[in-house]
């Protein structure tokens, strides 16, 4: 059978893709009719500067291309771009080591770029949020150059110092997420500082009240400037235990060469939730949004991360979803379960600038275009808020270096030959078959793969078949449809070991999703009467198989890892 697609849809409007938002700083945002914030019925696309665009050809993307792109991201569908850390940085840990958290860093532009993206974004109805690197800043920070110059310096406290011990080691045996220590010895005044990340990136010490008050003077500065909210980085780790115990060392070792370790005492402590729900408190004067990098373990740790009343982090990212790394029906459907049992409303990423392309992790090497639109029609159809990463809706791939003198991420540097780094999901945005992508007119900041030749936005526009089309498609039915921007989530045939099926229901009406994640064709029968649809009709909305026999929900066929979309009504 055919790959190509049968897009049945068409709703009979044509109206805008995105929502239609109000962007008042000081007025909350009015609920839709379900009580829905903006946030809840909002698309998000992360995009990493350095890659996405580049306007001045120097080979590194900036605030002026992301602008550019405004209309191409207008109509994709998009409403909130999360824009990863744009502020003036050595770059060690490329902008996520901060050194002066209330401008825009040169290589991206000026901060009146930045508010002219804003305003410039509003009119597309989009809205910018930030990333917040909460947890450290850069050592050049001036805080951290006045912190270590003295130990009776006014800034000593913001950051978390130490003696070592006696036989001249560190303070204890915590252990770097870069590799090696997480203490450096700083020999100007002769003690340790902490460093859960690189040596550039001290942690701050949250157990100082001016800490506090200083990062949340950082996000009402942001706020007036027309930021619609923050994306947390490195949420989990605000805290560590003040008595310093050494973490419990598991077996074997990590990607980094270094033992095992269970942070027991330096993540996810409770004192995280006390700043989270004063964070909030200031997010909540300017209707602003909280979305959470935050690993969790079990339904019970995400659920706290939204607080006792909702309190906290209004979209904690469930990054459980993404350690299925394989297509499986029954480990999809109990993830799914497990976020809509946290009482919040859930949050779906399939991908990001620190793991591996979806592209790659869930495809075969054979249907990884078909098995691209699989994965977008699951995330992008469940309730809740989807955040997508650039180049996801055109189905780009890693390309990891091939040589330690061509990696540009420090974990790549230090993890090497085992651990390749993050370079190969960061590379740049591919616009065009021409030479880079259309990315630049200079010399990309990291190499452009071949498949750029194939899979990029304009090749895609041109064809009805593509990834992208199929996402453009999509993101049509999640914001105009009722049951899939209101309706709740039921699972179905949850004992099929190749199927993922489900009901986003409104009402008198539902929306069906089946989802083939095998490579053999399935044949499916759907009653719906337990669910209040006893005569169910079915009407096809998109698919990527032959469509099922007009109104039967009894006799399915669907083909190698197949999407079918299908309105159902009484």
């Amino acid at each position: 059978m055919s790959q190509n697609f049968r897009f049945v849809v068409l709703l009979v409007s044509s109206v805008s893709l995105a929502l239609s938002f109000s962007f008042s700083q000081t007025k909350k945002t009015p609920a839709n009719a379900e009580g829905h914030q903006w946030w809840q019925d909002a698309v998000f696309y992360e995009v990493y500067p350095r890659s996405f665009a580049d306007s001045n050809g120097d080979g590194i993307g900036d605030l002026k291309g992301i602008e550019s792109k405004l209309d191409y991201l207008s109509q994709l569908g998009v409403d909130a771009i999360w824009i990863t850390p744009c502020y003036p940085s050595p770059q060690v840990d490329f902008g996520y080591d901060v050194s002066d958290y209330e401008n825009i860093d040169p290589m991206y532009g000026t901060l009146a770029d930045f508010d002219h993206l804003v305003e410039a974004a509003k009119k597309h109805h989009i809205r910018i949020i930030m990333d917040f690197v909460i947890n450290h800043t850069s050592d050049r920070h001036p805080w951290f150059l006045d912190s270590k110059s003295s130990r009776s310096s006014a800034h000593r406290d913001w950051y978390i110092w130490r003696d070592g011990k006696a036989d001249g080691q560190p303070p204890n045996n915590w252990i770097s997420g870069f590799g090696g220590s997480a203490w450096k010895f700083d020999p100007t005044t002769g003690q340790y500082y902490y460093h859960y990340f690189a040596t550039a990136q001290p942690d701050l010490n949250w157990r100082n009240p001016a800490v506090e008050k200083a990062m949340f003077d950082v996000t009402r500065f942001w706020y007036k400037h027309g930021v619609s909210g923050f994306r947390l980085d490195a949420v989990d780790l605000l805290f560590e235990d003040p008595k310093l115990r050494d973490n419990p060392i598991l077996p074997g070792k990590d990607e980094m060469g270094d033992p095992n370790m269970l942070n027991k005492y330096n993540d996810k402590l409770p004192e995280n939730h006390d700043v989270l729900r004063r964070l909030r408190g200031v997010a909540d004067e300017s209707d602003a949004v909280l979305v959470g990098e935050t690993y969790t373990d079990s339904a019970a740790e995400l659920k706290e991360y939204y607080g006792a009343h909702n309190d906290e982090i209004q979209l904690p990212m469930d990054f459980m979803f993404c350690t299925v790394d394989k297509l499986s029906a029954p480990a999809f459907r109990k993830q799914i379960a497990l976020a809509e049992s946290t009482g919040g409303w859930p949050v779906y990423v399939i991908g990001n600038h620190d793991m591996a392309r979806s592209y790659v992790r869930y495809g075969d090497g054979k249907h990884n275009d078909q098995i691209a639109k699989l994965m977008a029609a699951m995330y992008l159809t469940l309730r809740g808020t989807p955040v997508m990463y650039y180049g996801e809706e055109i189905g780009m791939e890693n390309n990891d270096p091939q040589r330690k003198e061509d990696v540009r991420d420090p974990m790549g540097v230090t993890g090497w030959p085992k651990y390749k780094g993050r370079d190969g999901e960061r590379t740049p945005m591919q616009w065009d078959g021409s030479a880079n992508a259309g990315f630049t007119t200079g010399t990309p900041w990291l190499p452009v793969p071949a498949s750029a030749k194939t899979h990029n936005v304009a090749t895609e526009s041109n064809d009805p078949n593509s990834i992208l089309q199929f996402y453009r498609q999509l993101l049509l039915l999640h914001h105009q449809n009722q049951a899939l921007v209101d309706g709740d989530y039921v699972a179905l045939n949850q004992d099929d070991p190749n199927v993922l099926a489900y009901l986003r229901r409104y009402e008198d009406q539902a929306v069906l999703v089946v989802l083939n994640m095998s490579a053999a064709t399935q044949h499916m029968s759907f009653n719906l009467s337990g669910e209040g649809f006893s005569f169910a009709k079915a009407k096809t909305l998109l698919t990527t198989s032959a469509p099922a026999r007009s109104g039967r929900l009894d006799q399915i066929a669907l083909e190698p890892f197949a999407v079918y979309i299908a309105q159902v009504s009484r």
